[in-house]
């Protein structure tokens, strides 16, 4: 008896969030989390959650603007070495993204691994934005290539991280990001104070700011004042910029 080929996985699209505009004229991409090494399927139930509140908060915002949001599923959960699988399916939804809706902006949103892999895949040429919360950036090894930057380049970009996130290291994302700094100055990063990686005390403030950072990217609305100031600032001000109680609330644009 011949024995079955193993099914190729291939990454894929959810469903758009809300009701999918007729005419897309800008893209959101959420990535999940994910795990360093692991060969395991993700879960979609577990996927979809971590980025659900701001899929929908982007998807409310940006109805009238023509915005889709789109969870992507990797084919892994793990980022696994030089693979960099989650990277990889980050590149691939952006190229979905081109052949469904032709040549609209893209942001790639992620969150933890998914923050890195939106950072990796920033390079794609219809990605304008990338918005990484608390992203996973692996230690720096003086035996090994740092996290590239250059492919960021003439995107703007937004690290969002909680002082006290124990699972990943803010240091590292602000050492990224001064980095980055160098190589564009469209870069800037905000530090939620006191808060973890899950960025639940702030919860509101980050999505507050995320709305403001991708509706800004993507569809030319003035930043608020305090992104601008970020993006504006020399490191390291413009890179560890406090975000206020209450950021949202009260936004002069």
């Amino acid at each position: 008896m011949a024995q079955q080929a193993t099914p190729v996985r291939r990454a894929r699209l959810g469903r758009a969030l809300g009701q999918e505009p007729t005419a897309v004229s800008g893209v959101v991409l959420l990535l999940p989390g994910g795990d360093e090494v692991s060969s395991r399927r993700p879960s979609p139930v577990m996927a979809t959650a971590s980025v659900r509140a701001l899929g929908r908060r982007l998807t409310r915002a940006g109805r009238d603007e023509g915005l889709a949001t789109h969870v992507v599923h990797y084919r892994y959960r793990g980022w696994n070495g030089s693979e960099a699988h989650l990277a990889r399916d980050a590149a691939w939804a952006a190229d979905e993204v081109v052949r469904r809706y032709g040549d609209v902006p893209v942001c790639l949103a992620g969150l933890g691994m998914g923050g890195r892999a939106a950072l990796r895949a920033g390079g794609h040429e219809a990605v304008t934005s990338v918005l990484a919360l608390a992203p996973w950036l692996p230690e720096e090894d003086v035996a090994a290539s740092p996290e590239p930057v250059k492919q960021l380049a003439g995107r703007r970009v937004l690290i969002v991280h909680g002082t006290h996130d124990a699972r990943t290291d803010p240091e590292l994302s602000f050492r990224l990001a001064a980095r980055a700094k160098k190589a564009n100055r469209d870069v800037c990063r905000f530090e939620v104070h006191a808060d973890g990686h899950g960025l639940s005390q702030y919860r509101d403030e980050v999505l507050a700011l995320s709305e403001d950072f991708v509706m800004g990217s993507l569809f030319g609305r003035a930043f608020s004042r305090p992104v601008q100031d970020a993006l504006a600032a020399p490191p390291p001000l413009g890179l560890r910029m406090p975000l206020a109680a209450g950021f949202g609330k009260s936004l002069r644009r």
